[in-house]
């Protein structure tokens, strides 16, 4: 309890009806000796005292507090908490959005606001290469870098709302929980902290939750049952956009430490990925060194050692406005790619390692969708697929989507729908849409049945002075 709060403090300013500030009696009784002592010097008997009145806090934020659960899954780091996001005023669980937590200069916010924090920074690493030695002291990059103030502001808002989501997921995602049901509640969550509001501000693709063998690009559909078990491997990969600026990270969930091999080797092999990554650096290294910390592992899984392997058709990317993949793909095994990274581009760096062949195909029933970004002009005439772009277009724009979210009251988005954005008999149109072009269908990659895959990610900008792993937190 602080001093403010302590009812047997000695002295305490209380304010009366004039405004004037006194000190209030160490005797709170006020008996017949002080009325008698009065009436003898001729004084008036005083007035009793007012306590002052604690005016009620006009920020949205709850009271800072200190974070008390740690985290238990496999793999996060030593010092996590579920709860981090006590520390900047958030509840427990947490309903404020994260803008109200942080000052607004991404335009989404109260940027007048000096009593509180900017958005968090993200983890800050130096370029490599003896040619980007400059970039950390020099003043005229820096300069430049105030230019980008408000694209900061954006990429680091976006972050620190996925970071508050993904640690209140690892509190209640555990053995027997239905995948549908995690998903929905990572996502309404996601859509509290974000403040969704159409393409302002919103999830930035649906959320996939691979099991085993399955290394990415599944989300239940409606009617899936699925549920979690103890010997699961689930890679956890979800997205938050502000202003169409992505966030792009995933981590690895398992409860069997006979998989820690699996999900270290996948873990350090991104972080051995960030470390390469800077303006200049060649794709081609990146992958190189990705590929060799890879592939320095092994697991032993029911008697019979695996080597982890480099998932080799599966890549890190570029992201960019509205565009979950710009362009530039970042390979994890040595190849002959000599493009470069450049200055202000931003990456998802993210690695796949599995006890299998290190090959996934297209398998099982398709939940990922999204509108091509350089979609075709072509004239549709079935009325049902015209409803269903028009639907598409308002709601994500080129933002990934799911069957799931199609078939919810909101369509998708109650900001831009209400309630009656449900969409009914689709699958035709769907399909039409992805015959033509349009739309393109994302089903889910698979490894060899019975095999184990794992996933980290990050989602990093190389800024002119250094690179800003945006997503970076406590917990990987």
């Amino acid at each position: 309890m602080t001093a403010e709060d302590d009812p047997t403090k000695d002295e305490e300013v209380a304010e009366n009806g004039g405004g004037s500030i006194v000190e209030k009696e160490e005797d709170g009784n006020e008996g017949d000796d002080g009325v008698g002592a009065a009436a003898a010097t001729g004084d008036a008997p005083k007035k009793k005292k007012k306590k002052k009145k604690k005016k009620k806090k006009k920020s949205g934020a709850a009271a800072k507090g200190t974070p008390t659960q740690k985290a238990e899954g496999r793999m996060l780091n030593e010092g996590s908490f579920t709860d981090y996001y006590v520390a900047h005023g958030q509840t427990e669980p947490p309903s404020i959005p994260v803008v109200n937590l942080f000052r607004g200069e991404d335009g989404h916010g109260d940027a007048t606001n000096t009593s509180l924090p900017p958005f968090p920074e993200g983890e800050i690493q130096e370029h490599p290469l003896e040619s980007n030695v400059h970039r950390i002291s020099s003043a005229e990059l820096r300069q430049s870098e105030r230019m980008q103030t408000n694209l900061y502001a954006k990429l680091r808002h976006a972050s620190e709302v996925h970071r508050q989501v993904r640690h209140h997921a690892q509190s209640f995602i555990k053995p027997g929980i239905k995948l549908v049901d995690m998903c929905e509640r990572l996502e309404e969550m996601n859509r509290k902290l974000v403040d969704e509001h159409g393409l302002d501000r919103g999830i930035g693709f649906p959320t996939g939750c691979s099991l085993n063998h399955v290394a990415a690009h599944y989300t239940p559909n409606v009617g899936d049952e699925t549920v979690l078990s103890y010997d699961d491997v689930m890679k956890v990969d979800f997205g938050t956009q502000i202003d169409g600026r992505i966030i792009d990270c995933a981590w690895t969930v398992s409860f069997n430490p006979k998989y820690d091999p699996l999900l270290e080797a996948v873990k350090e092999a991104t972080n051995a990925g960030i470390s390469a990554a800077g303006i200049d650096v060649r794709l081609c290294d990146v992958g190189e060194a990705v590929q060799e910390v890879m592939e320095s592992y092994e697991v032993e899984l029911d008697g019979k050692t695996y080597p982890v392997k480099c998932i080799r058709n599966l890549n890190g990317h570029s992201i960019g406005p509205y565009q979950i993949h710009a362009g530039k793909s970042v390979p994890i095994v040595k190849c002959d790619d000599v493009t470069k990274m450049e200055e202000n581009e931003i990456f998802a760096i993210e690695t796949f390692g599995s006890t299998g062949r290190g090959y996934i195909v297209e398998d099982m029933e398709c939940s990922h969708y999204m509108k091509n970004f350089h979609a075709p002009h072509v004239p549709l005439r079935i009325p049902r697929s015209k409803k269903l772009l028009g639907h598409i277009n308002k709601t994500f724009g080129t933002l990934a989507f799911c069957r799931r979210w199609l078939e919810r009251e909101d369509g998708g988005s109650a900001t831009v729908n209400g309630l009656r954005g449900q969409q009914e008999k689709y699958m035709g149109a769907l399909k039409n849409l992805c015959d033509v072009g349009i739309v393109q269908a994302y089903p889910p990659l698979c490894d060899t049945k019975g095999c184990y895959t794992a996933q980290y990610e990050h989602t990093l900008i190389l800024r002119p002075t250094c690179k800003e792993i945006l997503s970076r937190g406590d917990d990987y």
